[in-house]
């Protein structure tokens, strides 16, 4: 078998597993993973843990312990999933250090439900780093419009952050804007620019899933011709804004202080629809300096039969443009598109917050020490 996803690592591209359990980090899943497989970081949503919670029983000594202390479901949830990522840091921890920090990074993220107040969001961001207490850790913040100066704000404490749900060019750059502005601010505070890392978690197939229905909807030869497309376009786009702002001026000054660029994570990288290509979103995704967050079917499929074939960013902007263009013109609208999946986004990770409660809730009834 040839190695795709080493020639996918030596491309530039760092893979991270979009996904972590209990069972994962204890059974050696993780650091096998880490060994054969090229992954170099873990990331990390409340979807994940409360698949993870839910199943099996690898969580029932620690959430008998919380039941004995009747602690609050808010707080047994942040003890078991900082416990996870803590873990899965210490397993991390050589890679990190082998790469200067650049990765061996696990992602916890802020309560979703914070999603549009800046200053509970900087100080949840505060509070994990403090909770898990690891070097590699990186706290996901949503790039909601209460985000972005909250991603400054914690980027200005130093601590290291991955901006999520990013769906539109124009949220991009006010992300990278922020890192900067939070890089400026820790600078002025004598904050050791290189300790502080970001990446900007650029969402990849729901565009397609979105356009692609509204494609359907048209119906005409010329809309179909566009399906698949919009996605890969939005992110190739996405890194010519990241190659703009990391040659500015702007960043040249942080950059002779030490500082580190905020790298572009492709994020959402399982292909949704059984047309496309299982490993479309990572053939087609590839450019050095980037980052590709994998679900584990995701990983399994291009390790099986991923066709790596260099840098398929360069050179490609035009034809994006281009793309993203003749989709406005059969009148979609891209502004409308990026809306929604951004509210789409915020939803579901409450959705699957509020799951992750009543299940957490559920599980510490169950395991409640009986009344003697």
């Amino acid at each position: 078998m040839t190695d795709a996803l080493k020639r996918l690592s030596d491309e530039g591209v760092a893979i991270w597993l979009d996904d972590l359990s209990r069972k994962r980090i204890t059974s050696g899943n993780l650091a096998e993973l880490i060994d054969q497989q090229h992954v170099v970081g873990v990331t990390t949503n409340p979807s994940i843990f409360q698949k993870a919670i839910s199943q099996g029983d690898g969580y029932d000594q620690q959430l008998s312990d919380l039941a004995a202390r009747e602690v609050t479901v808010e707080e047994a949830i942040r003890m078991i999933t900082t416990a996870d990522v803590r873990d899965a840091a210490d397993i991390l921890r050589p890679v990190f250090d082998a790469t200067g920090g650049q990765d061996g990074r696990v992602s916890i993220e802020v309560d979703p439900r914070l999603a549009h107040n800046t200053k509970a969001t900087t100080a949840e961001a505060r509070q994990l780093a403090w909770l898990v207490d690891r070097p590699n850790t990186l706290i996901k913040i949503p790039a909601t419009e209460a985000g972005i100066p909250a991603i400054a704000e914690t980027i200005g404490l130093g601590i290291s952050v991955n901006v999520t749900l990013i769906f539109s060019l124009e949220r991009y750059r006010k992300v990278m804007d922020a890192y900067l502005t939070g890089l400026e601010k820790a600078k002025a505070a004598g904050l050791d620019l290189s300790e502080i890392h970001s990446v900007a978690s650029f969402f990849v197939s729901r565009v397609d899933t979105e356009i692609d229905k509204r494609l359907d909807g048209i119906g005409t030869d010329e809309a179909k011709a566009l399906k698949g497309k919009a996605a890969l376009a939005n992110a190739r786009l996405a890194y010519q804004a990241y190659e703009e702002v990391f040659s500015s001026d702007r960043w040249a000054a942080l950059d002779r202080a030490g500082a580190n660029k905020q790298r572009p994570l492709w994020a959402s990288t399982g292909v949704k629809d059984p047309a496309y290509k299982d490993t479309l979103y990572v053939e087609d995704l590839v450019a050095p300096g980037t980052v590709n967050t994998m679900p584990e079917a995701t990983l399994e499929a291009t390790a099986d039969h991923g066709n790596i074939t260099g840098n398929t960013i360069a050179g490609t902007y035009e034809q994006a443009r281009a793309e993203l263009d003749a989709v406005e013109k059969l009148g979609i609208s891209y502004d409308d598109v990026v809306r929604l999946l951004e509210d789409e986004g915020v939803d579901k990770f409450e959705a699957s917050w509020n799951d992750l409660l009543k299940s957490t809730e559920a599980e510490l009834k169950r395991l409640a020490p009986s009344e003697a």
